[in-house]
């Protein structure tokens, strides 16, 4: 596929963990000085051979410690690969760990310009759009309270409303659907149909099965950190509810 959007090229993520106890910091300089650490190599990804055209809703399946998170903190640019290759050509707005980049001690509304200026708003547009976020997030009551005050809910609600309010080129989303209550959940996927339809190019991990079927027009499965299949959402999804 000549017009893609993402490709991973043989690329692998691994991890060195420490096979011993240390209590202390100071016991791990001076155990580390003598060359007395032994560690074991941890493989999260292995071998990732992945394109992904323009337009693409690919859907991530696969148990927990599968990969799927570090395939797509690769893809977000957050993590480097330890071998490989990934090729990006447009820019990711990741909804991975949702609230992750807000400051505790600010505002949401603070938050809102913060997080937006992140995501490469102009201050302009940011002011523009901050009712319109508000409202979204459903969270009028409480948005000039400070952030460490907010359940993990209203965090998502709030990173969610701030990533989509524009359409964007590479949406990465991770379990960020299954955040909320019901009329949130219905809401948050209502705006997800209206990105694939703008032809956005979008990521999404789910643990519902039910999810990935309505939304993905391609699944990758991952056992292991490598690619047990990859192939139509139908295909995919009925082969691995058969494995589970």
């Amino acid at each position: 596929m000549d017009d893609f959007i993402i490709k991973l090229e043989h690329v692998g993520m691994h991890y060195r963990k420490t096979t011993q106890k240390v209590d202390s910091f100071k016991e791990y300089f001076i155990k580390r000085l003598r060359k007395q650490i032994a560690y074991e190599e941890f493989i999260a990804l292995n071998d990732i051979n992945l394109t992904i055209g323009k337009g693409e809703v690919v859907g991530f399946v696969g148990l927990n410690g599968a990969g799927k998170s570090t395939l797509l903190k690769l893809i977000s640019g957050v993590q480097k690969p330890t071998v490989g290759k990934v090729t990006v050509k447009g820019k990711v707005s990741p909804l991975l760990e949702l609230g992750a980049g807000f400051d505790n001690d600010l505002t949401g509304r603070e938050n809102i310009k913060l997080n937006g200026l992140i995501l490469g708003y102009s201050k302009e547009f940011i002011k523009e759009k901050t009712d319109e976020i508000i409202e979204f997030a459903e969270l009028k009551d409480f948005i000039d309270t400070p952030i460490k005050n907010y359940s993990s809910g209203m965090r998502a609600r709030l990173g969610f409303a701030i990533a989509t309010v524009v359409t964007p080129q590479i949406l990465i989303v991770d379990e960020v659907l299954s955040v909320g209550d019901g009329r949130f959940k219905k809401k948050s996927e209502q705006r997800m149909v209206e990105l694939i339809k703008s032809d956005a190019t979008v990521l999404f991990v789910s643990h519902s099965l039910a999810q990935i079927r309505r939304l993905c027009t391609k699944v990758v499965w991952l056992e292991k950190g490598q690619i047990k299949m990859v192939g139509p959402t139908k295909e995919v999804c009925d082969a691995y509810e058969a494995y589970l």
